[in-house]
């Protein structure tokens, strides 16, 4: 579990700023202390004041047993000598070599690695994860790529940093870019997630990368609105007509991802039969086709078997924590649909043999996952809202939740109104049309009662 937010100067202006203080990262029994380090959630500040933003002077150990990693690091700026030093070290070290059984206690532990900077030590951990210097280097430029674009006075301005630097927005610009603006709407930084999504529209209009990008955003909706056109009479029959009939590569990639089951045997093998049944051209186009297909369902399968690789690693890792649900909260990000089998699968082994141990475990990693994909307070509000059967009992559940009838909840229920005027696109069916007025009720009866409560506290 990493240690509380404390109050340090900052190490430029003196002035006081809130940090993480953590100096034994053990990823053996914490692996997600790994990701505080490397993610510079810990050991990191971030001053107001004078606009330091960068790593704390702080000794750190760093140990991995699957990797066999002990390495230390003792800021020089500190300017302790060597025995001060090692006086420091040895009880975190020693904190590791005693929480290992005696059978896992290796060599390595005697020989920590010692680190002169911050940077060396984070390259160490890095290498041994497969990540070059080079590769470190290459992530860096990007970064300061988008800092650029964040800064950038204007789109004008944009467009000639796009033009000048058109080799660096690849998959790996776009996946940076993409964790940085989900960090700044998650952190409620507005202003700036509101310019990155004016910038990543510049992006997908003048970058050959975001070109792509959007064209293939385009074909899987092309592809979702042709199948939900076959509706529940798709069989095999009919999926190959649509997939003979795709337009381009992209919308075939985009069915094949949708539709990948029922691209079995049968499905090959009724190909087949209409291949060798053809000639010319017909024949010609059938078998570049199967060809495809072949191709693209083995893409299709290979990152699936690895997305179900590393859910289980991840499941592995949260059940050696000693803080599992701290420990699940912190990777929440990683946790997708392929997870969610594994997790499934193996309570479902657990309970039939009655893993007494497992279960518990497992239980508190669902329990996480629960709570943080149940809906937020104002919306389980609002539902009840929304069941009211007439205006009194609207207005009695608004007096119930007075302390709840806030500002922000005013906002939600207007933002919702928005969203569901510009989904519909003024094509409504009759139960969308009924939604929408119960919910302008609700909102009018929401700014009613809020008039009177100001006026009374007059």
């Amino acid at each position: 579990m990493p240690p509380q937010k404390t109050q340090i100067p900052c190490p430029r202006c003196r002035q006081p700023v809130v940090a993480q203080i953590e100096q034994l990262f053990d990823v053996t029994f914490d692996p997600g202390s790994k990701q505080r380090l490397l993610g510079s959630v810990s050991n990191f500040a971030a001053c107001q004041s004078c606009g330091y933003n960068g790593p704390l002077a702080t000794p750190i150990v760093y140990h991995d047993t699957e990797k066999e990693l002990l390495l230390t690091y003792f800021p020089g700026e500190l300017g302790r000598p060597i025995n001060d030093q090692e006086k420091f070290l040895g009880p975190l070290i020693n904190q590791v070599t005693n929480r290992l059984p005696p059978e896992k206690r290796k060599a390595y532990l005697l020989r920590p690695q010692s680190f002169l900077t911050y940077q060396s030590l984070i390259e160490r951990i890095l290498g041994a994860d497969g990540i070059t210097p080079e590769m470190i280097q290459a992530q860096q430029k990007r970064v300061t790529l988008v800092e650029r674009l964040i800064s950038a006075s204007g789109p004008e301005v944009r467009s000639e940093i796009i033009k000048q630097d058109s080799a660096l927005f690849d998959a790996e610009f776009f996946a940076i870019f993409s964790r940085l603006m989900e960090g700044a709407l998650s952190s409620g930084q507005e202003p700036a997630a509101r310019t990155m999504d004016e910038i990543q529209k510049q992006l997908l209009t003048e970058t050959e990368y975001g070109r792509k990008v959007s064209s293939q955003s385009n074909e899987i909706q092309e592809a979702i609105k042709t199948l939900q056109a076959a509706g529940k009479g798709l069989d095999r029959q009919k999926l190959l007509t649509i997939l003979i009939e795709a337009p381009n590569d992209d919308r075939l990639n985009a069915l094949v991802s949708l539709t990948r089951p029922g691209l079995d045997y049968l499905f090959f093998q009724s190909l087949t039969e209409r291949i060798d049944k053809s000639s010319g051209k017909d024949h010609e186009k059938l078998e570049s086709l199967r060809e495809k297909l072949l191709e693209i369902t083995r893409k299709v399968d290979q990152r699936a078997e690895e997305e179900f690789k590393h859910a289980g690693e991840l499941l592995n890792n949260l059940l050696s924590s000693e803080n599992i649900q701290q420990a699940t909260t912190e990777h929440l990000e990683e946790i997708n649909d392929s997870f969610v089998q594994v997790l499934n699968r193996t309570l479902q082994e657990a309970n039939k043999k009655n893993d007494s141990v497992l279960m518990p475990k497992l239980q508190q990693i669902v329990a996480v996952l629960q709570q943080a994909s149940a809906p937020p307070p104002e919306l389980a509000i609002l539902e009840e809202m929304l069941a009211a059967p007439d205006e009194t009992a609207l207005n009695k559940m608004i007096e119930q939740h007075a302390a709840e009838i806030t500002p922000e909840f005013s906002s939600i229920v207007a933002s919702v109104i928005s969203r569901s005027e510009e989904q519909a696109g003024g094509k409504q069916s009759g139960e969308e049309v009924e939604m929408l007025v119960k919910l302008q009720e609700i909102y009018r009866a929401i700014l009613k009662f809020t008039m009177k409560k100001n006026l009374a506290q007059k």
